[in-house]
């Protein structure tokens, strides 16, 4: 596990919630020293104040969560299946985007399976390859992108899975969807629009996304405001089996950079990432006041939401068919 010696050295002799049990987890930020049950109690807990502050879901909707095999999304998926049993009128799936890269997602894709098939959720699976006629394999193989100085694989897989989810929840006839994103993934990405010059995009990666197409599924992000080592941790105490295999096309993002440049500077200023967070909530407030929402027309290829006249996926595939 990440920082063991916060794990295993609290600062108290017992649990600083229940005043009974033995402490195993230290939360720098805040300086509570909790328990097993207590830690994932509070996880639960922060997961549910954080739908009703951004007023994320109704008690009747039907919700689809992104799963792709990992400890974030694996530990919503738990989560929420708990959650449901509260809320009967309520109906949950999992959507598992299959990319096509060969010995890594085909490990996730049956630990996704095994986890919603013990949960009882029914799994959709969608694949890179059924939708779009490439597999990102093949597409890494046609195109030698980072070569020729345009995407990474990381961003061509990013556009595409986009698309893939929104297309699967639609069919599924969910009303949100859900994805893991973690603290620590929304500060990347708060930072990665900064370093591209991409400052209005800030104002649209909330935690809950504008419904501004009937044919766009909003999206929430129920982890936005607790950092990835906790959502680790919480997959951890409840025995789940997650893939940790890193994807073999991740080494070449600029947020690899950025993540450790964050980790680095959260050891020596604890929590700084909630500062960046709640700062760019303040902005985001600042700038509801003007209307930054995009005007999204239809997708002339494929009829998808677009802000062009070609959405960015058909697009790059298009260039794609060009190049080979």
């Amino acid at each position: 596990m990440q920082d063991r010696d916060t794990l295993t050295n609290p600062t108290t002799a017992i649990c600083s919630s229940c005043k009974r049990r033995e402490p195993f987890f230290f939360r720098s930020y805040s300086g509570e020293s909790l328990c097993r049950r207590c830690f994932t109690s509070s996880i639960e807990e922060k997961v549910r104040a954080t739908i009703s502050r951004y007023q994320m879901l109704k008690f009747d909707e039907r919700i689809a969560v992104a799963v792709s095999g990992g400890k974030d999304s694996l530990s919503l998926l738990h989560i929420f299946a708990k959650r449901e049993q509260k809320f009967p009128r309520a109906s949950l799936i999992a959507v598992t985007v299959d990319e096509g890269i060969k010995g890594y997602r085909d490990e996730a894709l049956k630990i996704a399976g095994d986890n919603c098939k013990k949960l009882g959720i029914k799994h959709v699976v969608v694949s890179f390859k059924d939708l779009f006629g490439y597999s990102l394999d093949e597409i890494a193989r046609k195109k030698k992108l980072k070569e020729k100085g345009g995407l990474t694989m990381c961003a061509c897989c990013g556009i595409l899975r986009r698309k893939a989810l929104n297309i699967a929840a639609r069919e599924n006839h969910v009303d949100k969807l859900a994805t893991a994103h973690t603290l620590d993934d929304e500060t990347q990405t708060i930072l990665l629009n900064i370093f591209h010059g991409d400052v209005w995009r800030i104002a649209k990666e909330k935690p809950v996304t504008d419904k501004i197409h009937p044919k766009l599924v909003q999206r929430i992000k129920p982890f936005c405001e607790i950092p990835e080592k906790e959502t680790a941790l919480y997959a951890y105490v409840k025995n789940m089996k997650f893939q940790s295999k890193p994807c073999p096309y991740a080494s070449d993002a600029m947020r690899n950079d950025v993540r450790n440049m964050l980790n680095k500077m959260e050891e020596k200023h604890v929590g700084l990432k909630f500062t960046i967070f709640k700062s760019v909530e303040r902005v985001r407030e600042a700038l509801d006041e003007i209307d930054t929402r995009e005007n999204l027309t239809e997708c002339r290829e494929c009829g998808e939401p677009t802000s062009e006249e070609i959405c960015r996926a058909c697009h790059f595939l298009e260039e794609l068919r060009l190049d080979v």
